[in-house]
């Protein structure tokens, strides 16, 4: 299924999206918030995976340019829950193209599958997306002091979470 929103398309992972996937698990500016940049064929790996992934979801601009991903990861023990994450190219970022694709897949969420929560996890650092998140509703409910590490560095990681309203 595509989603389209004003300004963007959120469509399935094709072959053709791997030049654009290895670039953004390969930049310093993505992967800062996100974990160690992996060597190419673990991201190689994680590629076939979003290709498998109907979840997951390349973002483009309405001129069919990839600005970034977007996935949803439905629980197997509870499919009322889900987890999202996203990643936004350095050049793309700071337009409001994470919020609008949060929005879509939050609705298509909603509206589409029998989750009833999504869950996202941020590093406190990350002030853009914990921003993104707490705008569109998100409520922080756990804090987990140094709970994620990248490259040696002890962060700390912030659980969000927010329930569909009926």
């Amino acid at each position: 299924m595509i989603l389209t929103t004003e300004r963007l398309t959120l469509s399935p992972f094709t072959e053709d999206d791997w030049p654009f996937f290895l670039a953004l698990r390969q930049s310093q500016d993505v992967m800062r918030f996100m974990g160690t940049i992996a060597s190419e064929e673990d991201i190689r790996t994680l590629f076939i995976s979003r290709l498998n992934d109907r979840q997951a979801r390349v973002i483009r601009d309405k001129n069919g340019q990839s600005v970034g991903d977007i996935g949803l990861s439905i629980s197997s023990q509870n499919p009322q829950e889900a987890d999202v994450g996203y990643a936004i190219a350095p050049f793309a970022q700071g337009k409001g193209f994470a919020s609008e694709a949060v929005k879509a897949l939050r609705d298509y969420a909603f509206t589409h599958t029998r989750v009833t929560a999504l869950n996202a996890w941020v590093l406190a650092e990350n002030q853009g997306s914990v921003r993104l998140l707490e705008k569109l509703g998100f409520t922080r409910t756990q804090v987990l002091e140094k709970g994620y590490t990248i490259n040696g560095v002890d962060y700390d990681d912030w659980a969000y979470r927010l329930e569909k309203t009926r």
